[in-house]
């Protein structure tokens, strides 16, 4: 396989994957965390790219895509959490899930301070000024990529069945509404 093919990057990453759609919140919750993983799995084929390829046009890009991702749509996703499921829990959860909730909370915070490194790292690459990942640069992008799957598996095992009770019906539909309006779809 070559560099190109191994580097390919997702065509559109900031839209639905298909059959996952808005009416459905926690199904398009889930969808964006294939995305999530989809885009770290394209991070790492990056640092696998760098020491045989450099900056090159394919590293760019992959760059590029990953910053794209990570600038807009992770942002919304977070804040679908925060506006929508994270209230519903922590007015309405057991004990144990509120603490689940406060965690997840706390890791969002960590995820944008530590995108603020990871970021500038990849814009070095999609610049084509950063060739090779010197250790504070593997460092950073470590930080940031290392929060993710317990995140995530905590929302999905967790967080998402239990406000999926809580949320049925107008509530649920609001959160649809209110996901579409904050994306400017209809």
């Amino acid at each position: 396989m070559d560099a190109r093919a191994r580097m390919a990057s997702p065509a559109d990453p900031l839209l639905p994957t298909p059959g996952a759609g808005f009416e459905q919140p926690f199904e398009m919750l889930q969808a964006c965390h294939e995305r999530v993983h989809r885009m770290l799995r394209l991070l790492s084929r990056l640092r696998e790219h760098l020491p045989a390829h450099g900056a090159d046009e394919q590293a760019q890009q992959a760059a590029r895509d990953v910053m794209r991702y990570f600038d807009q749509a992770a942002p919304e996703h977070h804040r679908d959490e925060e506006l929508h499921v994270f209230p519903a829990l922590l007015a309405h959860g057991d004990p144990d899930t509120v603490g689940i909730v406060k965690r997840l909370q706390h890791e969002h915070l960590q995820m944008e301070s530590r995108w603020a490194g990871a970021r500038q790292v990849l814009a070095g690459i999609a610049a084509g000024h950063l060739h090779s990942l010197p250790p504070p640069a593997q460092s950073a992008l470590d930080a940031f990529a290392s929060l993710y799957d317990g995140h995530i598996e905590a929302e999905e095992q967790i967080a998402y069945p239990a406000a999926a009770v809580l949320l049925q019906g107008a509530p649920l539909a609001a959160m649809s509404r209110d996901m579409m309006a904050r994306r400017g779809l209809r």
